[in-house]
């Protein structure tokens, strides 16, 4: 008699790594039998990989988990998961406020899942957020795509910005071996995988807590020479990384970037503010003018380059005066896209307690006259793109065209145009672009 397929679940919420991380857990799912189920009310194991930056994005986890806390009594034999960092900041406070929670677990013990889950078969309510050396990745990620991938090169982060909480939830930096990441990298190159993106909370911090250095007394692993390391890995066409901190950009990265023909001409570096008081009280350790001359550097190197970035309004004590230095920053530099949020304080936070709180009515304006000129500046770059041939890596179908197919750009523009999925998936495909939009551009296919 064959015993009936157990199933889990997992809903991710938040960043890039938090992506990663749940590919990995569903690849320790996985390897114990357990299959994936769209539908979360037919899984055994429900996992919410969370996420504190905002406070909606938690709000919206506890709404999930008082769904499913009310189906364990009728199933007692439910398993629920808080993974995360909700699950690190909080910790043994969630059990209190959802007892029928099983495992709380932070993001360094993603690798544990399987040690965990058995301390919870055994009958144990468990929360594992006590900080650990994070074990090197011997667990396959269970891909969301099998076209591109994120690579975790480094985790944590040792900034201490006021208004960020992933310090307190990712533990302090440690780097990945290079040996470690390229074996990763030469892998998904003969799975198929064309691109990869490198990945970590601070990019640009890699390998500064790797031992060696050269005779000039310069860190002997740097993100520099990982993108050398690692760039002639077979299979791989494209390389991209994220998140960059200005502090740590240096010229010889961008330098690098021009020379290595599979690193794409893209950069993601927030920016936070176009306020010098106010970049102080963040803590972020740089001026608006710095950053402006990273970009004038990537201009001068890569003139086409794409630039992105993330940024704040509404930070406590942010004056009208001190949003326009914003406003006008991102009218100067003319970002390709830009993440933008109000502020929103996050717990155990020094910003958080702050006095000078400014209004929700007064961040909501804000953000909607940041949003406004972002896309009029995004519309601006996006011009250069008409009539221009492209080259996109097909990744999936238009969902609201089934006749397209979609997929990115060097520069991360997602692009559409007519084909056919089955054949076209994971190709590099030149793309001659015919409309363009803030955010995305149409094109036609060249016939090979």
């Amino acid at each position: 008699m064959t015993t009936p397929s157990r199933h889990y679940h997992i809903t991710t919420f938040g960043c890039q790594m938090n992506k990663a991380d749940s590919e990995r857990m569903a690849g320790v799912l996985e390897d114990m039998g357990f299959e994936w189920s769209e539908d979360p009310n037919r899984a055994d194991i429900i996992l919410y990989n969370t996420c504190t930056i905002r406070d909606n994005a938690e709000q919206k986890v506890y709404s999930y988990l008082g769904r499913q806390a009310k189906r364990k009594h009728e199933q007692p034999d439910l398993t629920l998961i808080v993974a995360g960092c909700v699950a690190q900041q909080e910790g043994e406070s969630l059990l209190r406020r959802v007892p029928e929670l099983d495992l709380v677990m932070g993001p360094q013990h993603a690798n544990r899942l399987k040690d965990l889950l058995q301390q919870v078969f055994d009958g144990n309510q468990v929360v594992a957020t006590e900080p650990i050396h994070i074990m090197e990745d011997i667990t396959k990620p269970r891909r969301d795509t099998t076209v591109t991938a994120w690579v975790n090169v480094i985790y944590g982060c040792n900034e201490r910005c006021t208004y960020c909480v992933v310090p307190n939830v990712r533990g302090v930096e440690q780097s990945r071996t290079p040996q470690a990441i390229r074996a990763e990298i030469e892998e998904l190159g003969k799975q198929g995988y064309n691109e990869v993106t490198l990945l970590g909370q601070n990019i640009d911090a890699y390998g500064r807590d790797l031992p060696g250095t050269t005779p000039e007394g310069r860190h002997l692993h740097t993100l520099t020479d990982l993108l050398y390391y690692v760039h002639d890995v077979p299979g791989i066409e494209r390389i991209r990384f994220a998140t960059s901190h200005p502090r740590y950009f240096t010229e010889r990265l961008i330098k690098a970037c021009a020379e290595l023909p599979k690193v794409c001409e893209h950069f993601h570096i927030p920016f936070q503010s176009g306020d010098n008081q106010v970049l102080k009280r963040m803590s972020r350790g740089y001026t608006h003018e710095k950053y402006r001359r990273i970009i004038d550097t990537i201009r001068r190197y890569i003139p086409d380059a794409s630039i992105s970035a993330d940024a704040i309004v509404g930070f406590p004590g942010e004056t009208e005066q001190q949003f326009e230095n914003t406003l006008q920053l991102v009218e100067d530099i003319g970002f390709d896209q830009l993440n933008t949020a109000a502020y929103s304080p996050r717990p155990g936070t020094p910003a958080a307690i702050w006095e000078e709180q400014l209004s929700e009515e007064t961040k909501s304006d804000r953000l909607q006259r940041l949003n406004h000129l972002v896309g009029i500046k995004a519309a601006e770059r996006s011009q250069r793109y008409y009539g221009r041939i492209e080259e996109v890596l097909v990744e999936e179908q238009n969902p609201k065209d089934k006749t397209q197919v979609m997929g990115r750009t060097r520069g991360n523009r997602l692009t559409f145009f007519p084909g056919d999925i089955t054949e076209m998936k994971g190709k590099l495909v030149q793309v001659k672009i015919t409309e363009v939009r803030a955010f995305s551009l149409t094109g036609e296919g060249s016939r090979e």
